[in-house]
């Protein structure tokens, strides 16, 4: 959960108080819905992040474990 959390707050960097905003999140809405990024809106926000929130913090475990997975395996310099 901190993972996804942590996500998203650096992909909302410049319009944290409107997430939907982002152009980062723009355009991963675009890819993952195919609906273009200049329509997605406040309301097809919260609708993603509701009907998809299984896959989202499924998603915050999985940067979980590649965050431990990283840290347990520095790249050698």
């Amino acid at each position: 959960m901190i993972s996804a959390i942590r996500f998203l707050w650096n992909a909302t960097r410049g319009s944290r108080l409107r997430p939907w905003r982002s152009p980062y999140l723009r355009w991963r809405l675009e890819t993952f819905t195919g609906k273009h990024a200049g329509e997605v809106g406040a309301r097809d926000f919260w609708a993603f992040l509701v009907s998809e929130r299984r896959q989202i913090l499924r998603f915050g475990r999985w940067l979980t474990e590649m965050r431990g997975y990283a840290e347990s395996h520095p790249q050698d310099s």
